[in-house]
């Protein structure tokens, strides 16, 4: 039998502006927010915010990009970019932070050798 030249297709997962969800996300693809969520959210992969964006919880993820609002903890693991559209209240933990001029930041950082302290709330990257 021969192999399927069709190569697999990713597809990011998007909440769309008008949108409301309660409660915790977990997904292995990339994830984009254009409505409100409140709950925590653990990605495999890149976490983006948008301008219309708001996430209320603790955000667990490989890469983030925030161009709205988010009010509490950020764990990356490799890079953050704060948009200049960006307001964050909270904690960040993550190995590199790119900061836009007039992006909002309220909290902590924590920058180096986050990519192994970053944990999962509900431990889901533990082995």
């Amino acid at each position: 039998m021969g192999k399927s030249n069709e190569t697999p297709i990713h597809q990011a997962n998007v909440i769309g502006p008008g949108t409301k969800i309660v409660g915790n996300i977990e997904t292995n693809e990339n994830f984009r927010i254009d409505g409100d969520i409140e709950g925590n959210i653990v990605s495999n992969g890149r976490v983006v915010i948008g301008t219309k964006g708001k996430v209320k919880g603790e955000v667990n993820c490989l890469n983030a990009e925030v161009e709205g609002v988010l009010e509490g903890k950020l764990n990356v693991k490799e890079l953050l970019s704060l948009k200049a559209t960006s307001k964050l209240l909270g904690d960040i933990n993550t190995s590199k932070l790119t900061i836009e001029p007039g992006a909002v930041f309220t909290g902590k950082c924590q920058m180096g050798g986050a990519a192994k302290q970053v944990e999962t709330s509900n431990g889901a990257n533990k082995k």
